[in-house]
This record gives structure tokens, sequence and C-alpha cells, in this order.
């Protein structure tokens, strides 16, 4: 959960503050939603102390599982290494 935060808070930009025109300064992250994973960023302008919030979206990188990876099989490799002799086969 924390590497989802600290991505979502790479991808934010702080807001400006609608009444003073400057930048406002984040103060709290709560997630919204697990799937998608969905991070509500609050933000405060430091003058005026009003608030503000975005979300922003994390997507996961996709895993794997191992036996679902495209590699060549070792008889494939075995073949192409040895053409005259017969496939290799565990016993």
């Amino acid at each position: 959960m924390v590497d989802r935060l600290k991505l979502s808070l790479e991808q934010v930009v702080s807001p400006m503050c609608a009444h003073c025109h400057i930048e406002m300064k984040w103060y709290r992250s709560s997630l919204e939603a697990s799937e998608p994973t969905i991070i509500a960023h609050f933000f405060a302008c430091p003058n005026c102390n009003r608030t503000s919030d975005t979300k922003s979206v994390v997507t996961d990188p996709a895993v794997v599982p191992p036996r679902k990876l495209s590699a060549p099989q070792i008889r494939q490799v075995l073949a192409a290494l040895n053409p005259g002799r017969p496939p290799y086969s565990p016993g």
C-alpha cells in the first residue's frame, strides 16, 4: 500500500488556491477504492486555509506467473545444439 501511495504522490501536481492564487500544500491522502486503486489527496492553502482535493488512479504492473512466461523449452534448445541426437527427455 505504501508503494501505491508513493507512486500516486509522484503523479500529483499541487493545485493553486482559487482565492489566493498560490500553490496549496499537501496534508493528507486516503484510499478511496482498492480496485482500481484510487487515492484521494487533500491540499490546504497556507494563507487562507481553504481545502482542495485531487484523485489519482494507480495501476500496478501486471504480475505474470512463472509458468506463463514465454521462454524456449529445454528440449528445443538441446535439439538445436545437437541436431543428430534424439531429444532429451527427463526421466
